[in-house]
């Protein structure tokens, strides 16, 4: 995982005009929830309540990590 700027971070140029951000469903009302948003080379994640404010950087292979450690119960959601 790598903080990222607006200038960008590791190298990574991320063309905010290609990011389509989603929100989970299951947010509707509450307003406190992240954004996520597909981009070359890994997934960005942000506070929906600040889009202006900083994002993290996943490459896809820690993105996949998180999304199977979700499934397997690891973070005590299940």
């Amino acid at each position: 995982m790598r903080r990222r700027n607006r200038s960008g971070t590791g190298g990574q140029d991320v063309d905010a005009r290609n990011r389509q951000w989603k929100k989970s469903s299951f947010s509707e009302g509450g307003g406190e929830c992240v954004e996520v948003a597909m981009v070359s080379g890994g997934v960005l994640v942000r506070d929906s309540k600040n889009p202006n404010g900083p994002e993290l950087w996943f490459t896809s292979l820690e993105w996949i990590a998180f999304l199977y450690g979700v499934l397997a119960g690891e973070f005590g959601l299940q």
